[in-house]
């Protein structure tokens, strides 16, 4: 791994990208630590300690914890996520989205560019909506998180925010151009594992405490690893299905008659159907939050709180609903059959058209159900993890599924730019597959 390690700083163009892209992490960890104007960010860590099971936890995740500090980077990279979420949308249900789509390179321009704007409205609007929602904020103490509010203020908030949004999407492009990785997605995985030094230092405590034995400890360690290792392998799990494309003669030359196939991922849907399904699990828990003097609320969040065997049972069936749901948007095999017929693909066995498009949708039916039922496993395992075992820190969910999956895509990157200079990649045996979502 060392060897591995010292030929990536051998190469010129390599060392630059990695360079490169630590630098700008550093910047956006930097800028993580500036306060916005005129909020006291005491108060604010105070009132976040007791929403970790409210969607303010999970949109400060995303946030890398910006949200809870109310840094110029309080939004994160959330509104550009939500944005791209929308579009992908668009482009199943709005016909002038879906031809943008298959348009190719000038077609995702513009998408792109429809994702910035979203993006810039989007934070706009929650940046106002945070900096009401920081005005009638107080402390245990009652004293307020805003020190002069009024519409200064709220001004001066949206400005600020969105610009740091704007920033961080900017930063995110640069990585991606001109480092090395999925620069959105490395910011992400960059405010994720900024909380794992914390995480690490609590556990610790925790033993000197008396709370937690060192076997239990190597125990949990070992089913980490486990795990991770699960994760790895769904994350790669591939059904691959055959293509054999006919002869064509146009002219002189002889086009197609070479095998293929098409790669469906056990996991096509990623961290989506997570995100979705813990938006709507913790929507009441909010509400709830909200309102604390109404008993009906506070039942609702009692049971759906984390732990219980409701919402063990209703965030697995959500999360195994969206996974098929967004699979669905994001593979339509009606379309893949017809880009094969077209090309003059066809699979071994089938016809080629209708046939085909059932086929693959049988297959797409049958490979999602174990990677949903994982997604679901992996979603509740945190808080079971919590509840049941009093471990002292946040491991699976989202963030997990995140960091490995980024670790990997960033990882094939750094193996082909290896291979391409005759060195040996990471993985001796195989190659590191791409991944989706």
């Amino acid at each position: 791994m060392f060897n591995k390690i010292q030929e990536i700083f051998s190469i010129p163009e390599l060392k630059r990208r990695v360079m490169f892209t630590l630098a700008l992490l550093v910047v956006y960890r930097v800028g993580s630590h500036i306060t916005t104007p005129g909020v006291d960010a005491s108060v604010l860590t105070e009132f976040f300690a007791r929403q970790r099971g409210t969607i303010l936890g999970l949109y400060d995740l995303f946030a890398g914890g910006n949200l809870e500090k109310a840094t110029i980077f309080a939004l994160g990279i959330m509104p550009y996520i939500s944005a791209s979420i929308i579009l992908q949308l668009f482009q199943a249900v709005i016909p002038y989205f879906e031809k943008l789509a298959k348009e190719g390179e000038e077609g995702r321009k513009k998408i792109t560019q429809y994702t910035r704007y979203g993006t810039v409205v989007l934070s706009i609007v929650q940046g106002f909506g945070i900096a009401i929602f920081l005005e009638g904020m107080t402390g245990p103490s009652g004293q307020s998180a805003v020190m002069f509010p009024g519409w200064g203020f709220r001004i001066l908030t949206v400005i600020t925010l969105t610009a740091g949004t704007v920033f961080v999407m900017w930063l995110g492009e640069q990585i991606t151009e001109r480092g090395i990785g999925n620069g959105i997605s490395l910011i992400i995985t960059a405010g994720i594992l900024a909380s794992y030094p914390m995480d690490a230092l609590n556990t610790y405590r925790a033993i000197q405490l008396g709370q937690m034995t060192p076997f239990k400890l190597v125990l949990i360690l070992v089913m980490m690893i486990l795990i991770i290792a699960g994760v790895i392998f769904v994350t790669q799990g591939q059904r691959r299905i055959p293509v054999q494309y006919a002869k064509r003669v146009v002219g002189r030359r002889v086009y197609g008659g070479q095998a293929s196939h098409i790669p469906l991922s056990v996991n096509i849907a990623g961290v989506i159907p997570i995100i979705f399904a813990q938006s709507l699990i913790m929507f009441p828990g909010t509400i709830a939050a909200l309102f604390p003097n109404v008993p009906f609320l506070q039942s609702i969040t009692l049971i759906l709180s984390p732990g219980h065997w409701v919402y063990v049972a209703l965030y697995s069936l959500i999360i195994i609903f969206f996974t098929y749901f967004y699979t669905a948007i994001v593979l339509n095999p009606v379309d893949l059959a017809d880009n094969m017929k077209k090309s003059g693909g066809f699979i071994p066995g089938i016809r080629p058209g209708k046939r085909t498009a059932e086929y693959i949708d049988r297959i797409l039916t049958r490979i999602t159900l174990p990677g949903a039922f994982f997604l679901a496993f992996i979603a509740v395992l945190p808080d079971l993890l919590i509840t049941k075992a009093n471990v002292p820190f946040y491991f699976g969910g989202t963030g997990l599924l995140i960091v490995v999956g980024v670790m990997l895509d960033t990882l094939r990157q750094v193996e082909s730019h290896l291979l391409m200079r005759h060195y040996e990649g990471f993985v001796k045996h195989g190659r590191l597959r791409g991944r989706r979502g």
